[in-house]
């Protein structure tokens, strides 16, 4: 019964249709995550305050961008809905610029941060995707692109490999993370707490992996 389950859960023809949405302050933390991320990395490479300021806007509203302008194109993209977003990138400017010194001396805080920047819009991601009706596939891929999507312009932008293609595993945690979601919501387990273990357990492999330096097996070249 279980196994059959899973395989209706695995068809495509699955609709989750979400009845839960995210408050607000989700997508604010996120966004405020991954811009600390771009300050950290943009006063590293020495950017000047303009520098700054545009590594902050494009890593916190990166991932939210892919996933309302590109994917879901459901009205105007969320960050331009409300002035928080800009205070959010603000504050991780204020932040990231007169602590760096502290900062840089832990580079756990940027992981840290960016891990819960990761699961924060993994999740946010797929669960819009099913508030408009698509699969679980196509909200996975959603909830992905808009979780590794910031941080991989942020790298590109700073002549870095992408953690996504490159570093410890972090492209699998999103999806583990997705995965885990949509099957305790299929079980029916609690929205919030679905959400919460869902983003525990992206954060956890992304740390774990840090701390272990896990990576996923690389091909060698002939």
């Amino acid at each position: 019964m279980v196994f059959d389950n899973l395989l209706f859960f695995a068809s495509e023809e699955v609709r989750l249709v979400g009845q839960f949405n995210f408050p607000l302050i989700y997508n604010l933390v996120a966004t405020f995550l991954f811009a600390l991320t771009g300050v950290i990395l943009a006063t590293k490479r020495g950017y000047d305050l303009i520098g700054v300021g545009i590594m902050a806007l494009i890593s916190g509203a990166g991932g939210g961008l892919i996933r309302d302008g590109i994917f879901l194109q459901n009205g105007p993209v969320l960050f331009i809905q409300s002035p928080y977003f800009i205070l959010a990138v603000f504050y991780a400017i204020l932040l990231g610029s007169f602590a760096y010194h502290v900062i840089k001396k832990f580079n756990v805080i940027f992981f840290t941060a960016d891990a819960l920047g990761l699961g924060i819009y993994g999740i946010i991601g797929a669960q819009m995707s099913l508030n408009l009706g698509l699969g679980v596939m196509a909200a996975i891929i959603v909830g992905f692109s808009s979780a590794v999507g910031g941080g991989m312009i942020r790298d590109v932008l700073c002549t870095e490999s992408p953690m996504v293609l490159s570093r410890e595993i972090y492209a699998t945690a999103c999806i583990a993370g997705g995965f885990a979601y949509f099957i305790m919501r299929f079980f029916s387990l609690a929205d919030n707490a679905a959400v919460i273990i869902s983003i525990l357990i992206i954060i956890i492999i992304r740390i774990i992996s840090i701390k272990m330096n896990l990576s996923l097996p690389k091909r060698k070249n002939a």
